[in-house]
């Protein structure tokens, strides 16, 4: 009896299913990362405009200059607060590169001592606020940069 035709067969068919598993598992893998790349693509959009909302809060508390100190104290506390950053600077620090995490942490601490000038009295005139908001806008300005890095967005 005559092997080659069955042992042909065989191998053809051995050649093309381990082919489509294989063609299978690249494009799963492909998939895999191009959702994991839109989820943080979502959650980097949520949490710079977390920044935003709370950096705008905060910026309406140190022109408030008809509030008390206390009560402009306390508008920073809420815009803090109620902006959202806290959350999603959480949700950054476990699902972003380890290479982003510094870049979040110094916009966020960055923020924070904003809120803190202003809740110690500072209104937008004065020195120690507009060192804050420029130490802000620079951390947020590494930020974006390190975000689009990790995104592969090339710069424009």
């Amino acid at each position: 009896m005559d092997w080659t035709s069955p042992v042909s067969a065989l191998t053809g068919a051995l050649i093309g299913v381990s082919s489509t598993l294989l063609a299978d598992r690249v494009r799963w893998r492909r998939d895999r990362q191009d959702r994991q790349q839109a989820a943080r693509r979502e959650i980097y959009s949520e949490y710079l405009t977390a920044l935003s909302r709370t950096r705008n809060g905060l910026w309406d508390a140190a022109h408030s200059i008809t509030l008390s100190p206390g009560d402009r104290a306390t508008k920073a506390r809420d815009a803090f607060q109620t902006g959202g950053v806290y959350e999603l600077h959480n949700l950054i620090t476990i699902t972003a590169p380890k290479a982003l995490i510094p870049h979040s942490q110094a916009a966020f601490d960055c923020l924070r001592f904003l809120r803190d000038k202003i809740e110690q009295g500072a209104i937008h005139e004065d020195d120690a606020y507009l060192q804050q908001r420029t130490a802000y806008q620079a951390a947020l300005q590494s930020l974006r940069r390190a975000i689009r890095e990790d995104l592969g967005v090339d710069e424009a």
